[in-house]
């Protein structure tokens, strides 16, 4: 299986439903009551293609991209434009947006990472497909420059400093990014007189886990 370092067309996607699913396994005791938990520490994402193609020039990028990834062998990226930055909706990326990590004198590299905060529980993201040039980083509120502070692997997500950060700053980024996705189908279902008459096709798309 391989990944291509490729996005989706952003115009095609833009309109497409889907979001994020949990694993929970339910189980009903005796007594009515109820325990439950789940295997999955992340949550996974799904979308709907098909629900954006709008046009015939649509439907042909769209086998064109799924040709070209064989269907369901190799990934790509994926813009969530209900998800996409590390800031709100309305708000372009800071390079205070997130916390990433504590300096400790000794490790240089760290994962990009996403908070998603309501009430006291929280929930870290890991980010593994920032889009080159968007990420804004500080050390307790300095800003550093790529290229010449720190390096960021714009595959994985990992951010690295030239010299590690010294113990107890506070590491924080802003940035853009892509879901790693594949296709969750080997076949396109597409009749172009149904969709001529308003019948979007089903292209389904699953987050990939690393």
């Amino acid at each position: 299986m391989g990944f291509h370092e490729i996005r989706f067309p952003a115009n095609l996607s833009f309109g497409s439903v889907g979001g994020p699913e949990r694993h929970t396994d339910i189980v009903t005791l005796a007594n009515g009551f109820e325990e439950r938990n789940t295997p999955w520490r992340h949550s996974r994402r799904r979308y709907d293609a098909g629900a954006a193609m709008r046009s015939l020039e649509d439907i042909e990028a769209l086998i064109a991209f799924f040709e070209a990834r064989r269907g369901q062998v190799h990934g790509f990226r994926w813009k969530d434009w209900a998800d996409y930055k590390s800031c709100g909706a309305g708000a372009a990326p800071g390079h205070e947006d997130q916390v990433i990590a504590i300096g400790d004198d000794e490790t240089p590299a760290f994962p990009l990472i996403k908070t998603y905060r309501s009430g006291a529980e929280s929930y870290e993201r890991p980010i593994t497909k920032p889009v080159r040039g968007s990420l804004r980083v500080a050390l307790d509120g300095e800003i550093q420059q790529e290229g010449i502070h720190f390096d960021v692997d714009a595959t994985t997500g990992l951010l690295t400093f030239g010299h590690p950060p010294d113990a107890g700053v506070v590491i924080t980024a802003g940035y853009e990014f892509d879901v790693p996705v594949r296709f969750d189908t080997d076949r396109l279902h597409i009749s172009m007189a149904s969709f001529q008459a308003g019948e979007v096709p089903d292209v389904p798309i699953v987050e990939l886990r690393s």
